[in-house]
């Protein structure tokens, strides 16, 4: 056995090492900029997006028919106030610096691709925040439905009264709208699967049973109240873009089929970049 000959360690390895750890630290400081400055900004818009959230609860509640009086909100201790707009305006400025976010990793992690590798994170990435954008909306439409579905079942207990602190429901919806973009992720995820062989048209055709109960069963893990009216809301939707990903996945198939029978068949130009290998 030969010991190895440490001193013999290209330094051009060790310069490489370092740029990396460096470009790593100004992203990282980039990161933390665009999140702290984002949050300045959420602290100036939280009360016009808690007003538009707290409207909509207050169309649920409208919708569930039980008498005003019986729903207050109160704080019971006199910092919950300020800590709430403090959390409230940070997950405002983290979902405003969100993109910037993502484009400082992207920054970071590119130069070390293909451009074969960049290809297919390229044309998902749209098709991502589409899809993720799409299950929020969709969510914001079925929250007034949501919170009256709730709220209703205080009918069950006479003369019981409905004690909250004011931002719960409000919380509560951002979480739901949030697990809904999460969820609608779905058919990139299975996309992706078939991409790369680990996943088949054929294998999902037939045991769609197994896929549609993976479905709810995500469902019910996403939602963070886990009742069978928000897991349904989640689930019906998510089913159909189930049937939508196997669609997809047949047509990869279809086209590394063509790939394999005609060599020449080529989308996009080969990668030509060059490795210099020392």
């Amino acid at each position: 056995m030969t010991k190895r000959d440490s001193s013999g360690e290209p330094e051009e390895f060790r310069a490489t090492l370092v740029e990396h750890l460096e470009e790593l630290r100004t992203r990282l400081v980039r990161i933390i900029q665009l999140i702290v400055g984002g949050w300045v900004i959420g602290w100036f818009l939280q009360k016009p997006v808690y007003d538009t959230f707290n409207n909509v609860a207050a169309v649920g509640i409208r919708n569930a028919g039980i008498d005003p009086d019986r729903y207050k909100e109160a704080f019971t201790h006199f910092t919950q106030m300020f800590i709430f707009q403090m959390q409230f305006s940070f997950i405002i400025g983290l979902v405003l610096a969100l993109p910037f976010v993502l484009t400082q990793l992207w920054g970071f992690v590119a130069p070390g691709l293909r451009e074969t590798e960049k290809r297919p994170l390229k044309r998902l990435a749209p098709v991502s925040i589409l899809l993720f954008f799409t299950g929020v909306a969709f969510c914001w439409f079925c929250l007034p439905a949501a919170v009256a579905w709730f709220v209703s079942y205080l009918d069950n207990f006479p003369g019981a009264v409905l004690n909250q602190q004011p931002g719960s429901m409000v919380l509560f919806m951002v979480k739901i709208m949030l697990a809904f973009g999460i969820g609608f992720q779905l058919p990139v995820i299975v996309y992706g699967l078939g991409a790369i062989g680990l996943l088949s048209a054929q294998t999902l055709a037939k045991h769609w049973r197994h896929g549609t109960v993976f479905v709810f069963f995500l469902s019910a893990i996403l939602t963070p109240s886990n009742d069978p009216l928000t897991m349904l809301m989640m689930a019906i939707p998510l089913s159909i873009l189930f049937m939508i990903s196997v669609w997809a996945v047949k047509i990869v198939q279809r086209k590394k089929v063509k790939v394999i029978e005609n060599p020449d068949y080529v989308e996009d130009a080969p990668d030509e970049r060059e490795e210099d290998e020392e």
